[in-house]
């Protein structure tokens, strides 16, 4: 039997050229395929975490597949928030961006919190993020059943400090899994873990891999596949699904 080719076969399944096309047909085609509960007028409200030292992967990957879902006419809404007021970030890296949005958990149904600066105790990162207590409270604040969030490589850690992680499956960059271990934490050497509403991402690129798997959940296969198909992204690794 000849080896299937999966870009092909991610070209069947998404239809070809329905990455390139934002029109109308394909706008009604995205949100005829949305899971059941989705539509325009309740589409999925994401919502993703910046904070200086951000790792810039882990914040654009997710923002990558949830605006490019959005993009191509399925019933999605992504928003770059900051737990205080809105204002300008510095990565990681040292890329400078506005974020325009200010925190409103209330009003989203994904919370995406990244990582970055794990090896850097003294400056900007989560360690800073973490001491100051800023974030750690907004998010224990912000925990409802109706929320998933979302914890991008060591962007679980903050979750963990804030006390929403606990004995959970959960999973990290590889190189924190042993810190998380030593806090407690019940880390799986997978890519993603879905423990219902928390869903863990290891490391850096593995939040494309968590966002695509989230927007599968949510939306459906469909729309998973056609953001798959236009970032030229083929998802690897396990999702491990522990919650219901």
């Amino acid at each position: 039997m000849a080896p299937i080719n999966r870009r092909d076969a991610l070209l069947t399944a998404a239809g070809a050229g329905a990455a390139l096309s934002m029109g109308a047909a394909t706008a009604a085609s995205a949100a005829e395929s949305a899971a059941p509960g989705r539509s325009a007028v309740r589409p999925l409200r994401v919502q993703i975490v910046a904070f200086d030292g951000v790792e810039e992967l882990d914040l654009f990957g997710p923002l990558e597949v949830f605006a490019g879902a959005a993009a191509m006419g399925h019933p999605v809404t992504v928003e770059l928030v900051t737990s205080g007021r809105p204002g300008r970030v510095t990565g990681s890296f040292g890329t400078e961006w506005e974020v325009p949005g200010a925190w409103r958990p209330q009003a989203a149904d994904v919370l995406v919190v990244p990582g970055g600066g794990f090896r850097r105790r003294d400056g900007a990162g989560i360690w800073a993020e973490i001491k100051k207590g800023v974030l750690p409270r907004a998010l224990r604040r912000a925990a409802r059943p109706s929320l998933t969030l979302m914890g991008v490589c060591t962007g679980v850690i903050v979750l963990h400090e804030a006390g929403l992680i606990g004995s959970r499956p959960c999973t990290t960059h590889q190189g924190a899994r042993q810190y998380l271990r030593d806090q407690g934490a019940d880390v799986r050497n997978v890519r993603t873990v879905d423990d219902g509403d928390l869903v863990c991402a290891g490391g850096v690129s593995s939040g494309i891999d968590g966002s695509l798997w989230l927007l599968e959940r949510e939306l459906g296969s469909k729309a998973a596949t056609d953001v798959e198909y236009l970032l030229e992204f083929e998802r690897r690794g396990t999702v491990l699904r522990t919650g219901d």
